[in-house]
């Protein structure tokens, strides 16, 4: 009976460090030293990394979003006027370069939304998350989203949640 137990318990641990060990393997912490001392939720700023570009320094969008952090020339533009920072869009592809930029222009939108509204607005832009909390049919109360209305935002928002919840918990 002994030995059935050992290899009941052996089997568990076995399948919890292979769960453990898989997911930190799917989920993982690149640029751990800059994403540190970006100044934002560790486990956030890899959630967004991850929905975003799949941890893929070269990733293209379609609309032309670049890098880790698929940032928009002008978004990147933006961002590294309002830091005083050079802004060089040959750079972009470059991940310290645009890990930099997305942390720093996810510092700025925490500082304006509450962060779920926050991830909406690094999807779909600032500006129309700023019309969807002044549609009472967005949000009862102008800082809360109770409705997104573009659909691929919508996804976007759930899954950046559900990763920053597994970074959260294996982290």
């Amino acid at each position: 009976m002994k030995g059935k137990v050992f290899f009941c318990i052996a089997a568990v641990c076995a399948l919890a460090a292979a769960l453990y060990f898989g997911v930190r393997a799917t989920f993982p912490r690149p640029y751990l030293e800059e994403v540190e001392g970006a100044g934002v939720e560790m486990s956030l700023v890899y959630a967004v990394m991850r929905a975003e570009s799949g941890f893929d320094e070269g990733a293209v969008s379609e609309r032309g979003a670049v890098g880790l952090m698929q940032l928009l020339p002008e978004t990147a533009e933006f961002v590294c006027g309002r830091e005083g920072w050079e802004f060089d869009k040959t750079k972009l592809g470059e991940g310290e370069y645009n890990l930099r930029i997305g942390c720093a222009y996810l510092r700025y939108l925490l500082g304006k939304f509450l962060p779920e509204t926050a991830v909406a607005a690094y999807n779909a832009g600032e500006g129309r998350v700023l019309g969807w909390l002044r549609d009472p049919a967005c949000s009862a109360d102008g800082e809360h989203l109770a409705a997104i209305p573009y659909p691929e935002t919508a996804r976007y928002v759930k899954k950046v949640l559900k990763f920053r919840k597994i970074y959260d918990f294996f982290y």
